[in-house]
């Protein structure tokens, strides 16, 4: 079924949008809640919570992507369960790596988080990893949005892990 289609069915409030919606991004969904959470089970609650937050969500919303729309649900919730599961430990995780290589330009206070300075935040990240050469986007976007270890993205893209590190440290120097 097409995204229009799905999209539609929603608007519709007809059940088999969620079914014909995990048929179609149920694995890519699952593969980033378990970049972050590295756990089955926490994984598929990510994926199904997922499904009930579009379904509350179309309508009023219409996405101009569904698959980024529901990327986007299932990272946030995915991050939401990794801090709650990590609230009273220490992680040596690779989102708290990734949350650390982070903090260092994307710093601010807890008093000035409110709504419309996250939206220019958002804004002004994607301006600039739009910026970007193809292949240092894409492997920023990896790193950071799909929360991918470095290892793999040097695979991909073949190059060393000291190669993409270094070409992540110097995109984070530039953000």
């Amino acid at each position: 079924m097409t995204d229009e289609k799905i999209i539609e069915t929603f608007w519709q409030r007809d059940e088999q949008a969620i079914q014909e919606s995990n048929n179609k991004y149920g694995k890519y969904c699952y593969t980033i809640a378990n970049n972050i959470l590295h756990d089955r089970e926490d994984s598929e609650e990510c994926v199904n919570d997922t499904w009930l937050k579009a379904w509350l969500a179309i309508p009023p919303q219409r996405p101009m992507k569904l698959k980024w729309f529901f990327a986007k649900i299932t990272r946030n919730l995915s991050l939401n369960k990794y801090k709650s599961k990590n609230a009273n430990k220490r992680s040596n995780g690779e989102v708290s790596l990734i949350l650390d290589e982070l903090s260092e330009c994307l710093s601010g206070s807890n008093e000035v988080e409110s709504e419309y300075m996250a939206k220019e935040l958002g804004n002004a990240v994607n301006i600039f990893v739009r910026s970007l050469p193809q292949r240092e986007c894409n492997v920023f976007i990896r790193r950071y949005f799909y929360s991918e270890p470095i290892s793999c993205i040097a695979d991909r893209y073949g190059l060393t892990i000291h190669n993409t590190t270094v070409m992540l440290s110097r995109t984070r120097k530039k953000l």
